[in-house]
């Protein structure tokens, strides 16, 4: 038996200084990716409820108005649509802070119960308040979920996978958002089925909270908190006996037990993490200025201007984004995350164009029709080949062990803050300065995104995480 005996990372080291002078300790076992596979599977949940709950509203929302008394009321509407993210922005703040205190696996149990509590709430009100309380429960969970998942795949994954196991939870999020369209068609003519769209999502949060107690804590954790023998427990639950050595040697190249509690919030912002705090900042920010959650939230708008129907609309972008994603998934640790992202960037800025062209005075009738629909889905499939799923994997990567859970936290709390904000504004700002102006503006911050990639991202693909935190170093001291 294994009992929880702490032993300083120091001398952890000092034990096994043979390992360390090797400039890389690989992996020995051909395919150790089988084990942890199924870990990343039960992590990815929480990516499919997120993308579940983004969802469940789109096809009931009508429904929902007419038998809690709002129907009509934009503002109310609009709210039930938004208020989770509020919550989602409280979760994502807080959430590093959660990792880095209770673990992973008991976070994921922590974003799982809101997400319980919430959806029945939702499911049982008889008002307009009890349903908006019921979002913002969800919307905290759907905050902590993301960050803790990406910090998790990061930290379980073998590097040589890392980025196809990290395409995974983007590939649980469209399944996600695909599941609650599905399920939410019999909402305009059954009455009262919006009720058993909530109620159906309590079922994965269930099993993802109750099989995260046989799923694998992650090592980079245990060994920050000076339990070593835990770590090696969980290794070889993950990567296999044979393996045990050479990752917790690898592990012990930049990881120092017991530090992660020094941070402070001022060092991340002003100190000498404040660049790639920067970096993480900004990418995220980006991705919501490309107006990516625009288009998800008013594609149906724009297919049935052209007298497509919504329910063939909501599937076609579901379908380009999950394809986008199963190439991701393929490409990622092929071609690198790099590549993806500036590839990405750049398509997406192309379709911007196409739709900027939609909207001029060049185009008209079937024509502009074409230009749109095709620019609107090559849109959401460039996005689903990169910036959909590298941000969260690269940041995860990037990040120095030291301050991964808490830096992540703040990164996705500044997406949180834009994606409100481009939602918010989105309408407003197409009413008053047009689709050709609004889409430029959107194109131009993806063609900027092309550059920040280029200039400020590094490759992390097949490098182990402490190889990722040395050649940062030393690109910073250059």
């Amino acid at each position: 038996m294994r009992g929880r005996q702490r032993v300083s990372s120091r001398d952890y080291i000092t034990g096994h200084g043979k390992e360390e002078n090797s400039a890389s300790v690989r992996l020995q076992n051909a395919k150790p990716w089988r084990r942890s596979l199924r870990h990343v599977v039960v992590a990815s949940l929480s990516s499919f409820l997120y993308g579940y709950h983004i969802g469940v509203v789109n096809e009931t929302l009508e429904s929902i108005s007419e038998d809690l008394g709002f129907s009509g009321n934009t503002i109310a509407e609009g709210l039930v649509v938004s208020t989770c993210l509020g919550g989602a922005f409280v979760g994502s703040l807080f959430s590093g802070w959660i990792a880095d205190g209770v673990g992973r696996k008991r976070s994921f149990q922590l974003c799982a119960l809101p997400m319980l509590i919430g959806a029945g709430m939702s499911a049982t009100a008889n008002s307009l308040w009890g349903m908006l309380l019921g979002r913002i429960f969800v919307g905290t969970g759907m905050g902590l979920g993301p960050p803790v998942a990406a910090l998790y795949v990061a930290e379980v994954s073998p590097p040589d996978v890392r980025g196809t196991f990290g395409a995974l939870t983007q590939i649980a999020t469209c399944l996600g958002l695909m599941g609650s369209f599905f399920i939410g068609i019999p909402s305009k003519e059954i009455v009262g089925w919006w009720r058993i769209c909530f109620w159906v999502s309590i079922i994965p949060a269930a099993v993802l909270a109750l099989c995260m107690e046989i799923s694998a804590e992650s090592p980079h954790w245990l060994f920050k908190r000076g339990r070593t023998i835990e770590a090696e427990a969980e290794f070889e639950k993950l990567l296999g006996g044979v393996n045990v050595k050479p990752a917790m040697a690898d592990l012990s190249k930049s990881d120092r037990g017991d530090e992660s509690s020094s941070v402070k919030l001022s060092e991340l912002l002003f100190g000498c993490h404040a660049r790639v705090m920067f970096i993480g900042s900004t990418l995220f920010a980006l991705q919501q200025l490309s107006g990516i959650n625009a288009v998800f939230y008013f594609s149906s708008t724009v297919f049935e201007s052209f007298g497509v129907p919504s329910d063939l609309a909501n599937t076609s972008v579901g379908v380009c984004n999950l394809l986008g994603s199963i190439v991701a998934m393929i490409l990622m640790d092929k071609l690198g995350r790099k590549v993806l992202l500036m590839g990405s960037f750049l398509g997406m800025g192309v379709a911007m164009g196409l739709q900027v062209l939609a909207a001029s005075s060049f185009a008209a009738g079937s024509g502009a029709m074409y230009l749109s629909v095709g620019g609107m889905l090559m849109f959401v499939l460039s996005f689903a080949l990169g910036a959909g799923p590298v941000p969260c994997l690269v940041m995860s990567e990037m990040l120095p062990g030291k301050i991964r859970a808490k830096a992540m936290a703040i990164c996705l709390a500044a997406h949180w803050v834009v994606n409100f904000f481009v939602g918010l504004l989105f309408l407003r700002l197409l009413e008053q300065i047009g689709a050709q102006i609004l889409y430029t503006i959107f194109g131009s911050f993806c063609l900027i995104a092309v550059a920040f990639v280029k200039k400020y991202i590094l490759e992390t693909k097949g490098k182990s995480l402490q190889e990722i935190e040395i050649a940062l170093l030393a690109q910073e001291a250059s």
